[in-house]
């Protein structure tokens, strides 16, 4: 990571220079991109500090600004705004592509057994789409007691894989897990 430091209207000192390139330096943890940059432009207007932080990276861009009564504070609460805009991000990266591995559509065949000629098969007499929900067994137990139907497709809220639980004949209940 390529970090850049601007300071305008104050001459800064070594031990400053050392703080601000310790505390931005850990920045890099949080982007996988080793040509991202990161400008940091620290100024004095009379009593007040300000920074100002850009972020540039694969896909990234991050603005973070600061401002307070003393130069070290303030960099590392535009510090810390940064980190919790870098967390944010990440999180949703994440949850996209869980949710992407996750929540697809469910399309379920309905078989007709009749009374056809014993040369064809089954037919399909309709299609459902349908988007299992996240619940856990039990829960899934319950919903199928209050529904007037003999199966349920649902997603397991432990494994995140789509299992059916079904009503047996003796009035137990079974449970269909791919394990995929």
């Amino acid at each position: 990571m390529n970090i850049s430091f601007t300071f305008k209207n104050f001459e800064p000192s070594d031990h400053l220079k050392g703080y601000a390139k310790k505390r931005f330096g850990k920045v890099a943890k949080y982007v996988s991109d080793s040509e991202a940059d990161l400008q940091v432009n620290l100024l004095v207007d009379k009593f007040r500090h300000k920074a100002d932080v850009i972020l540039n990276a694969d896909n990234i861009h991050i603005l973070a600004d600061e401002a307070s009564e003393d130069m070290y504070s303030t960099i590392d609460l535009v510090l810390e705004k940064l980190k919790t805009q870098l967390r944010k991000m990440r999180e949703k990266v994440k949850s996209r592509s869980k949710m992407g591995r996750g929540n697809k559509l469910v399309q379920l065949n309905v078989l007709s057994f009749e009374e056809l000629p014993t040369d064809s098969g089954p037919t399909i007499i309709g299609t459902d789409e349908y988007e299992p929900k996240p619940m856990s067994v039990d829960e899934a137990a319950m919903q199928l007691d209050s529904l007037d139907n003999d199966f349920l497709v649902f997603r397991n809220a432990e494994t995140e894989g789509v299992n059916v639980i079904y009503k047996r004949k003796n009035g137990d209940y079974g449970l269909i897990d791919p394990g995929y």
